[in-house]
């Protein structure tokens, strides 16, 4: 909320905006979902094609939120988007062990790239609306 304030966001707007991203808008544990997925499938010699890469962010978007608040949430949810490639509960789990070695990076980016797509989307919303209202748009956050 610091960052919003910094770039010049109406607090009316941003305050809203930010808790309602973090409790659904969960862009990191979506990307953590889906490339571990991956990963599995090419360790495992799977073949990925375009159209079930799609289907398969698609779901782990899904997934993800449900996956706020939980530590180590997207975690647990790549048993359920590699069952999309009939890969069995062991192996996933493995992919789940490993998750949890590289688990403080790993969640720390996750975060980071949660609160930083929550920014990006709310002050992008913001600037739409002033720049349809005719008033002057500002990315730096400073006063003209």
């Amino acid at each position: 909320m610091q960052l919003c304030e910094r770039l010049g966001l109406e607090r009316d707007f941003y305050s809203v905006s930010i808790p309602l991203g973090a409790t659904i808008n969960m862009d990191g544990a979506a990307v953590t979902i889906t490339v571990m997925t991956l990963a599995v499938c090419n360790t495992m010699g799977i073949p990925v094609d375009i159209p079930t890469a799609i289907l398969l962010s698609v779901l782990a978007t899904l997934g993800a939120c449900g996956a706020s608040g939980v530590a180590g949430g997207s975690l647990l949810l790549i048993p359920l988007a590699c069952s999309l490639f009939g890969i069995n509960n062991d192996i996933a789990m493995q992919a789940v062990a490993v998750g949890f070695i590289i688990g403080v990076i790993q969640d720390s980016v996750e975060t980071a790239l949660n609160s930083s797509g929550d920014v990006l989307f709310t002050a992008t919303a913001e600037y739409h609306d002033r720049k349809k209202a005719g008033k002057p748009v500002n990315f730096l956050g400073k006063s003209e």
